[in-house]
């Protein structure tokens, strides 16, 4: 069992103020790993290390940090099996998700890279004779980012490549699940050729830690992927320091179906949307809200989908779906489905954990009486809900707290389009699946779905300051 150590001013080191704690193969509950546990202590190298190169690194010119980064995604690319291997170990992700996450990873640090030398200045017409007037950006100095053990790899490179390529420092809190994956990358970084100091990865395994982060006053951004309850927590402490933060939360992601949608067609998108990574998605198609003759003609084509998926040892190749995260967290799914079921719904098929394995799940008479309509599962479950028309269809998905993805299936496109610009999320796919992302593409969510958005320039944006320059090359004559 290899022994995994911390990340500080580009130097691997064993605890001194945490703990060793043995990572947990969550499709057997074995350990597999020792991962060495920030403290106090560590967090403080951290924060010392990253505030004290700051400025050294966003003084780096825009060529070597693309250098940097585009090596980076030759060595991810080179190391993709081991990485494919850690991903299905440690979070339990089927081969052919943990293989898309990992050449997906590669994809980001190169679009990062490009961004290096699309950091623009904007010159703006003279307010006076002899004025030069532009706006600048510059880094913010130290980002910290707190990455989700779902999607571990992919996620925590988005938050630290653009960071990186917009000149700041990072330190990376992997998820106390997943904390082998966060470390790699340092140790592909650390090869690329990044200096030391400029990025840090403190695995940590309580919430003690993350709070002294996040409020330490080096730390001038924090950028956070996870629930919705600690992302509030965390805005709420970035708000009372004034500080930046980017929340991506989760989200109750709609699919509207309308009536002269395909239904063989629109169970393969459904199906696809809700269980990828056993549901573990903050994109999940968790309501299925179907108008009309729709929602009959769905129903059994989705019950055959999701009984058709194999489940079991992610590295089967066959299987497609995992174990979730924990089997604790199987109980809370439970208490979902029987509420349902209790207010009337019905259970199509699944509603059963084996173990950390909970079979893919579809419910249907979904009402918003029920608490599953409102709430995020984190599961392989969707809710199939009946409606009327559009109008109703349009109502069932603005009536959440959650506004991150919504797809339209219809083959009216002008009303697939008005629909499009009326439903509350942050992104929205028409005669797609709610589960779609692009690196280039603005990913991010309204109200509880979080705050800010990444992907290419929309990261460079968040990860940097906006600053209006002006200068007088001749004297100006003053008011008084």
């Amino acid at each position: 069992m290899r022994d995994y150590l911390l990340f500080v001013y580009g130097r691997w080191q064993e605890t001194k103020s945490g703990r060793v704690v043995e990572n947990i193969n969550p499709a057997d509950g074995r350990g597999w790993a020792r991962v060495h546990m920030a403290g106090p202590q560590e967090a403080e190298a951290a924060l010392a290390s990253a505030w004290a190169c700051r400025e050294k690194w966003a003084a780096v010119l825009p060529d070597r940090k693309e250098e940097i980064l585009l090596q980076a995604a030759e060595l991810l690319e080179a190391k993709a099996e081991e990485l494919t291997e850690i991903l299905i170990t440690e979070s339990g992700s089927a081969r052919s998700k943990a293989g898309g996450e990992v050449k997906a990873s590669a994809g980001v640090f190169r679009v990062a890279a490009g961004e290096c030398r699309r950091l623009n200045t904007e010159v703006m017409p003279a307010l006076y004779p002899g004025q030069v007037s532009m706006t600048l950006r510059s880094p913010l100095g130290v980002v910290l980012g707190i990455a989700p053990f779902n999607y571990p790899l992919i996620l925590a490179v988005k938050k630290l490549a653009f960071a990186l390529a917009a000149g700041n420092t990072f330190i990376l809190k992997p998820s106390p699940h997943t904390p082998v994956i966060g470390l790699k990358i340092a140790e592909i970084l650390e090869k690329a050729g990044l200096p030391a100091g400029v990025l840090q990865v403190v695995p940590a395994e309580t919430a003690e830690l993350s709070n002294l982060l996040v409020r330490d006053p080096r730390v001038a951004m924090v950028s956070f992927t996870g629930s919705t309850k600690v992302g509030r927590q965390i805005a709420a402490d970035c708000g009372s320091l004034l500080k930046r933060c980017s929340m991506e939360l989760g989200g109750k992601n709609p699919l509207v179906l309308l009536e002269d949608f395909d239904p063989e067609q629109a169970a393969e998108i459904a199906g696809y949307g809700a269980f990828c990574h056993q549901g573990q998605l903050c994109m999940a198609t968790s309501r299925i809200i179907a108008a009309g003759k729709a929602y009959e003609a769905i129903l059994p084509l989705l019950k055959s989908k999701a009984e058709s998926l194999k489940v079991g040892d992610p590295r089967d190749p066959q299987v497609v779906i995992g174990p979730l995260i924990t089997p604790e967290h199987c109980a809370f799914i439970d208490g979902q489905i029987q509420d349902a079921l209790a207010k009337g719904a019905r259970l199509l098929t699944g509603g059963k954990a084996r173990g950390p394995y909970y079979e893919p799940t579809v419910l249907a008479d979904v009402t918003p009486a029920m608490d599953i309509f409102y709430h995020e599962t984190f599961g392989p479950v969707t809710s199939v809900i009946p409606c009327a028309d559009a109008e109703e269809a349009l109502a069932l998905c603005n009536d959440n707290l959650y506004g991150l993805s919504a797809s339209v299936l219809t083959n009216d496109l002008s009303l697939a389009w008005e629909l499009g610009q009326k439903i509350r999320a942050g992104m929205v796919h028409i005669n797609d699946t709610t589960y779609l992302s692009a690196t280039t593409a603005p990913s991010g969510g309204l109200g509880w779905s979080g705050l800010g958005r990444s992907g290419g320039h929309y990261s460079m944006e968040e990860y940097t300051e906006l600053k209006w320059l002006t200068m007088q090359t001749q004297p100006r004559k003053m008011p008084f």
